[in-house]
Parts: structure tokens; C-alpha cells; sequence
């Protein structure tokens, strides 16, 4: 994705500024690759460690790592709402950039739908059977990068159309339109006043349009795709907040101040405050297989706070060198996300490291789990220093 950064302003709605643009946000990159870390080695290296240690820290550790069943939160859930997060971020820099080379509307329109098709199907290939060519296995909509297109291709058509007061007006409406419909709509089996989780109307819709092709994971995807454009629009309005004429220091405060924010309604919403942890009329619990309304924010809000702490050490104080094994991650996202879809590094890095298993006795795993890791990195590196980045 075309991720150039910018210090001019914005006009409202994006129009071809007249200031020339900056180069990137090194902070965006770092945090992407951050985000990366733990889909492409971070949780097989820490599970490694975990089975060779085996003591209460790697274990409270593992337990962070490991998705909430329902309702809750652990460092694991921030992953996925983080990278459709920072895709958002970058929304208000890249259109504006495009838009001052000369790029007309329609132009632009045409190529946010033809990402949003191709990030389709690539989820398709990441995580769907695509390349399976067997109809049995074919699963529609089941990937991160199928979010990343269906929040994309919403928030685009916003950013385009409306002024930034309004953006934000049709987030929080979107945001009370799903719980609403999670709330009141009434479907066959629907249990009253709650979300269950066999029985909830956006899985209910993702059964009768999907039929076979549904994951079958209890994951809903048709109707969160409205709320997994919410957090992007969270992501674009810190893009906004990024591109204000104002000392480096003062965005990040806004960006802290929105983290906190977000993360209190979210958890009001959510019925922390309140040690509740059903679904009552009026709260809406923090379930990431359903993208609630309240994991939104609470996600968001976490996100906003990464955003901040990121921006503010790299480029607000200029500390720069040690994110920049981050940044050879986040460079190159959609492509490593793809290859470690695609082939297993952990096996292929087994040919030079299965030879020493006999000779680490309880750590095999860790060793396989690093040396595949630093087989994926060592070529994102390659591709940096040569500067191949692909875009989608």
C-alpha cells in the first residue's frame, strides 16, 4: 500500500493540497512492523520459549497470546483491529498525495475498488482454499486482509465525500447502528436482550448468505464489516490529527488523549466499569468474533496509544535505530503477510537447524521458531536494502 507520509494540510474533502510532501513517517512503518512481528514469527518464538521454560511468566505470557474465546481482551486481540487501524492512518496521506500528482476522482475511485478486490482475493488465497481449486473447502470471507479491503472500501468512499466533522458524525453513527442491529433486529433462534455466541445476528446473516463457504469458526464477517470500517476511520482521523500544522509534541497529546478516551468508552460500553458481562440492553460487550461496537473503541483506543508512544520516540525525539528491524517488517507488509500465509519458514528454516535438535534438549521448537523467523527477515532485508517494496 502506498504509505508516503505528509506534513501539509488537508482540505476538506480531499482535494490536491499545494504544499509538497514530506517523506514517510518512519513511526508508521515501525508500528506496522510491530504489528507484523507477532502474525509472522513473534507468537511461534515466544511459544518456543514457553515450552522450554515452562514457568509462570511464559505462561501468563502464552495467555496473552492466545485469542479471548468470547467476550474479553488479551494482547492478541489488538493484532488484527491494529493493522486494519494503521491501514486507516495512512488513508488521508496517500489520497492527498495522489490527488496532488494529478490524479482525478474518478481515477481514484477506480483504484481504491480494484485494492479492495485484489486484497480480496489474496485473503481468499491467504486463508480461504482459494488454491485449492475444490469447492468443498472454499471458504468466501474468512482473512484479515478481506476486512482490510471491506473497511477500506467504506472508509474511502467517506474520506472522499464528507468533511472531517462528518467523518467522524458517521463513525459514531455506524458504531450505534450495529449495536442497534445486533440489539433489536430479530432472527430466527435470537435469545432476547443478549449475544450469544451460536446465536447472534451477524453470524446468522454470514450462515444464510455464505451457506458452506462460511468459516465455521464463529467469526462473523458480512455485517462486522460495518464496524471493521469503523476502525479504520479511527485509524484516518489519527491520520488527520498527523497532519496538523502543529509542533510535534501537540499531536502526540491529541493522540494520547483520544487512546484514553476511546479505551474508557469502550470499557463503559462494555459493562467493565460495571462488572457486568452480558449482553443487557444498553451495553455491548467486548467480543472480537463479532468486531463489536465497544471492541472498536476499546481496540481503538489501545491502538491510538501504540500510535502515540511510536510517534513520539521516532519522530518527535529522533530515536530512530532501533526500530528499523521493525521497519524492514512494515515496509514490506501485505508481501510477508502473504508468504507466511503461503509457506511455513519454520520447515524450510528446519533443513539448516534439525541437525541440533538432539543437542538442546527441551528448546527445538524456540531454535526452529527464531531460525524461521530470521530466514523471513534476512529476506525483507534484502528487498529494503534494494528497495522492492511491494504495493498493493
Amino acid at each position: 500500500m502506498d504509505l508516503q507520509g505528509s506534513q501539509g494540510s488537508y482540505v476538506e474533502p480531499v482535494e490536491p493540497t499545494r504544499e509538497p510532501l514530506a517523506g514517510r513517517l518512519m513511526s508508521i512503518d515501525a508500528l506496522r512492523g510491530f504489528d507484523m512481528f507477532w502474525i509472522i514469527g513473534g507468537w511461534y518464538i515466544f511459544d518456543g520459549l514457553h515450552k522450554a521454560l515452562n514457568n509462570p511468566t511464559t505462561a501468563c505470557i502464552m495467555k496473552q497470546l492466545t485469542h479471548t474465546e468470547w467476550e474479553g481482551f488479551t494482547f492478541e486481540d489488538i493484532i488484527m483491529p491494529l493493522f486494519l487501524f494503521i491501514v486507516g492512518v495512512v488513508m488521508p496521506f496517500s489520497f492527498s498525495k495522489r490527488l496532488d500528482r494529478g490524479d482525478s476522482r474518478r481515477k481514484l475511485y477506480f483504484h481504491v475498488v480494484l485494492r479492495s478486490v485484489v486484497l480480496f482475493v489474496l485473503g481468499m488465497v491467504a486463508q480461504g482454499e482459494l488454491l485449492a481449486l475444490d469447492p468443498a473447502k472454499l471458504k468466501i470471507y474468512c482473512n484479515t486482509l478481506q476486512a482490510i479491503a471491506a473497511g477500506y472500501l467504506i472508509s474511502a468512499f467517506i474520506i472522499l465525500n464528507m468533511r472531517r466533522r462528518w467523518q467522524v458524525v458517521l463513525t459514531v453513527f455506524l458504531l450505534l447502528f450495529f449495536w442497534a442491529l445486533m440489539m433489536l433486529v430479530p432472527f430466527p433462534g435470537r435469545v432476547a436482550d443478549r449475544l450469544d455466541q451460536n446465536a447472534n445476528l451477524a453470524g446468522f446473516i454470514d450462515r444464510v448468505i455464505l451457506r458452506q463457504f462460511d468459516d465455521g469458526l464463529n467469526y462473523t464477517w458480512i455485517l462486522s464489516s460495518i464496524t471493521f470500517a469503523c476502525t479504520v476511520m479511527l485509524g484516518v482521523m489519527a491520520g488527520h490529527v498527523l497532519r496538523w500544522q502543529v509542533a510535534g509534541p501537540g499531536r502526540v497529546l491529541v493522540l494520547f488523549a483520544l487512546g484514553i478516551g476511546c479505551l474508557a468508552l469502550g470499557s463503559l460500553w462494555g459493562g467493565w466499569f460495571f462488572g457486568i458481562g452480558e449482553f443487557y440492553f444498553g451495553l455491548c460487550p467486548i467480543v472480537k468474533r463479532l468486531w463489536t461496537s465497544s471492541f472498536v473503541l476499546f481496540a481503538g483506543g489501545l491502538s491510538y496509544l501504540l500510535l502515540a508512544l511510536f510517534y513520539l520516540v521516532i519522530d518527535v525525539w529522533g530515536f530512530k535505530k532501533w526500530a528499523f528491524p521493525l521497519v524492514v517488517i512494515g515496509t514490506n507488509a501485505i508481501f510477508v503477510y502473504m508468504a507466511t500465509h503461503l509457506w511455513d519458514f519454520r520447515d524450510i528454516a528446519g533443513v539448516f537447524v534439525r541437525g541440533l535438535d538432539r543437542f538442546v534438549g527441551p528448546w527445538p521448537e524456540f531454535v526452529h521458531a527464531i531460525t524461521g523467523f530470521a530466514l523471513v527477515w534476512f529476506i525483507l532485508l534484502y528487498m529494503h536494502r534494494n528497495k522492492t517494496f511491494i504495493k498493493v
